[in-house]
């Protein structure tokens, strides 16, 4: 029987290779020298495999890329350090373990093997979010075949089930694991950052560091995607696959340092699987954001009782503002019901939810009304609207902003972030049309941002 036996968060900056850091190594001691002693600890555990998480690595909308060659290798010429190259045999049996139970639980992969590769014009490589961390845990010691993928832009309880799968695969086989999630936190957190200054970038780092300084899995699955969003970080979704790694287990682990010199956070973690005691599962509903939960008991307790949820005797800070709100449902992927409220109409967040959760169940126009029997088949995400503001064509980014037009009594909404809705004029006419507005008409327009909860 196989055994996960650690599980390293690591950041990726070139910088922290002396071959390249030179003189500015110095600024970032704190993040060399915990993933030095990080390194010192995980090779202790006597690994045969480390499987290798990056977010630069083969990326995939709907599927995790997985390399299937037998053997990767790479190099630092691309900052001026060519010299640093490493080459890795690959654990084929073990890639193959995890693609068939990331099958199993609904997860695709993408097995990229030279025949793959060529499919989606790749090239098999150690890209250097694989080769930053690789460089420390070699000079630990350990120079063991890998396991190397990329992360996915995958829904969060995808990845998460993406991670258990994993660790299954490894419990079916016959090795000892290190299983190495790399990536950075916020580019924005100075200005002059990579990705520009954005105050939000050091929100959702401490957030994030706090949160697995607590061991609160369920806390970094409910970060608000606005936030992560606004803060052009590259490793949330690595650490959330290899979150999921740790399904089932009571976990033991620090945060061992954090710091963002150069406008980009570095953090290093250590996080352990106690192999003995087991804890109830995250992949239900306890993984939901509170928004959605909330929703998600809305609906189901109306198909089960014929009655409208009471309001919960404990609200959850974040639900007790007023404020519009649209609950979406979707069925295998496809759109079941949406509806919500351009501004708040009840006493607090929370009922606002409650009710719109059994509209966009029940009374939808576009769909039959939602089933008891389809309950275990929905995923839910909740949209909280921000206050509408008077808006031109040229202040729209349909990533970043809803908007709302009107004419008189005649009122249309759209979303932002909405699959297939790339341009602002593909936006605004969509909500034109809710509106039975022509587009060519005078009318007003405004743009709102949302939090999104899933």
């Amino acid at each position: 029987m196989g055994q996960l036996l650690d599980v390293a968060l690591l950041p990726h900056p070139p910088l922290m290779v002396p071959e390249i850091g030179r003189g500015q190594i110095d600024t970032i001691s704190a993040t060399v020298e915990a993933t030095r002693e990080l390194a010192a600890r995980v090779a202790a555990s006597r690994p045969e495999v480390i499987i290798i998480i990056s977010p630069h690595g083969p990326v995939f909308r709907d599927a995790v890329g997985l390399w299937a060659t037998p053997q990767l290798t790479g190099d630092l010429a691309a900052f001026a350090a060519g010299e640093v190259r490493f080459s890795y045999d690959l654990d084929l049996d073990l890639s193959r373990f995890i693609a068939q139970e990331a099958e199993k639980a609904g997860v695709a992969v993408a097995w990229l093997d030279g025949e793959g590769s060529r499919r989606y014009g790749l090239t098999p490589e150690l890209d250097h979010g694989m080769m930053v961390p690789l460089y420390y845990l070699r000079q630990a010691g350990l120079d063991l075949p890998l396991v190397a993928m990329g992360m996915a832009f995958l829904e969060r309880k995808s990845l998460y089930a993406f991670g258990t799968a994993l660790a299954r695969a490894v419990k079916a086989s016959s090795k000892r694991v290190l299983l190495v999630a790399s990536g950075d936190l916020s580019h924005r957190l100075t200005p002059g950052a990579p990705a520009g200054y954005e105050p939000e970038g050091k929100v959702f780092d401490l957030k994030l560091r706090d949160l697995l300084a607590n061991l609160d899995i369920p806390g970094i699955l409910a970060i608000p995607e606005e936030l992560a969003e606004k803060a052009a970080e590259c490793g949330l979704r690595s650490f959330i696959m290899a979150l999921g790694a740790l399904e089932g287990y009571k976990l033991k682990g620090e945060v061992l340092s954090y710091e963002g010199p150069f406008g980009v956070g570095y953090l290093v973690a250590h996080l352990q699987p106690d192999q003995e005691r087991a804890q109830d599962s995250l992949l239900a509903a306890n993984a939901e954001s509170a928004a959605v939960r909330l929703a998600r008991r809305s609906l189901e307790y109306y198909l089960q009782t014929g009655k409208v949820l009471p309001l919960p005797e404990e609200i959850e800070p974040e639900l007790k503002g007023r404020a519009g709100a649209f609950v979406s449902l979707k069925k295998q992927g496809q759109l079941r019901g949406c509806i919500g409220t351009i501004e708040a109409t009840r006493e607090n967040l929370a009922a606002e939810i409650i009710h719109n959760a059994l509209a966009a169940g029940l009374e939808d126009p576009r769909f039959a009304s939602v089933t008891l029997e389809e309950l275990p088949e929905l995923e839910y995400s909740v949209d909280v609207l921000g206050k509408p503001e008077p808006a031109t064509l040229a202040d729209l980014d349909p990533q970043v902003y809803g908007v709302i037009v009107s004419k008189g009594w005649r009122r249309g909404l759209l979303l932002p972030a909405l699959e297939g809705v790339d341009t602002v004029e593909e936006q605004v006419n969509i909500a034109c049309r809710k509106a039975g507005i022509d587009p060519r008409e005078s009318y007003r327009l405004e743009r709102f941002k949302v939090t999104r909860y899933r």
